[in-house]
């Protein structure tokens, strides 16, 4: 058994797909044209690991009201904070950071939708990255 993906019912799916394909590097892998409007979204590797839609048969999470450690889309970096940087312009509103004690620099933002980004400076990357 392998991971596929991750889903989550979006308010505005094409909008927040455009996004994360400009501003978080993600690829649009497949994607539907009629509603719900999934996209499928994968990294350079060319693996989905994430799947978004707007389907009205279910809520959509307050992200907003979600807090980061209960729900969040981690992002490997190798400069925190200039990622940090470039996403605030883009839109994403910063949450918080802290630094681990093995150096590992850890940064929460919200994407426009409210959606938690994290941001992950590792000391020790993980095999892979």
């Amino acid at each position: 058994m392998k991971f596929e993906h991750l889903a989550l019912n979006v308010p505005d799916v094409t909008a927040m797909g455009r996004w994360y394909a400009q501003h978080l590097g993600l690829t649009v892998l497949r994607r539907r044209e009629d509603a719900p409007f999934t996209q499928f979204l994968g990294d350079e590797t060319g693996r989905v690991f994430l799947e978004i839609y707007s389907n009205p048969s279910a809520p959509c999470l307050d992200f907003t009201a979600t807090h980061p450690l209960v729900l969040h889309v981690a992002f490997f970096v190798t400069d925190a904070a200039a990622e940090r940087t470039r996403l605030v312009a883009a839109g994403a509103k910063p949450f918080s950071e802290e630094t681990a004690p093995d150096g590992t620099r850890l940064m929460f933002l919200r994407d426009p939708w409210g959606v938690a980004l994290q941001l992950c400076q590792r000391a020790k990357p993980f095999p892979g990255f």
